[in-house]
């Protein structure tokens, strides 16, 4: 039995005109992860099975631009952060709202899940304070568990740039958070 291939051995049969099994072997590989990137920054499952499809088809009609300076998976989540970054960009310029007629708001019977409702609440409303970097760069961190290593490198960024930023986030949530929870 083979060892499967490595990214970069993909990569370089499907450069080399064999397309249909390394496509399908790193859609396979990384479409997970890729998906639950879009939805940490999207928070719409449409939208993110629908912005996974085309950061696919992105990077299988770049793939030649890959070289190899970072693992493929780095070079993958960095387009794939950077396409949620710019869909999210714009369409805050476009600014459309969608309403749902069926939305039922459930009232916690427990006082501690009320309580635990009620923080999740403020650090959300503090959260959607923070720009769409900050955001990324703190989901990065604390849901998918990246490293400031890894976030550096799919964000072009310094590990220093990364730490200050995350800090400087942080604080600003726990800023916010105090200033809603004693108001």
């Amino acid at each position: 039995m083979n060892a499967p291939l490595s990214d970069e051995d993909m990569i370089r049969r499907y450069l080399s005109s064999q397309p249909a099994h390394c496509f399908e072997a790193l859609y396979n590989r990384y479409v997970n992860k890729v998906y639950r990137r879009c939805l940490s920054m999207t928070k719409d499952p449409l939208k993110a099975e629908d912005f996974t499809h085309d950061i696919f088809l992105k990077v299988f009609h770049k793939l030649d631009a890959f070289q190899e300076r970072s693992s493929f998976s780095t070079w993958l989540y960095s387009i794939a952060y950077n396409y949620c970054s710019d869909q999210i960009r714009l369409a805050r310029r476009m600014h459309v709202t969608g309403i749902d007629e069926n939305f039922k708001h459930d009232i916690p019977e427990v006082k501690e899940d009320y309580l635990h409702e009620e923080t999740l609440h403020l650090v959300n409303r503090a959260m959607e304070s923070l720009s769409v970097s900050e955001q990324a760069l703190l989901r990065l961190k604390y849901e998918d568990g990246m490293s400031i290593a890894a976030i550096g490198e799919a964000c072009d960024l310094k590990e220093s740039t990364v730490k200050m930023r995350l800090k400087r986030s942080r604080d600003k949530i726990y800023r916010l958070y105090e200033k809603m929870y004693t108001a």
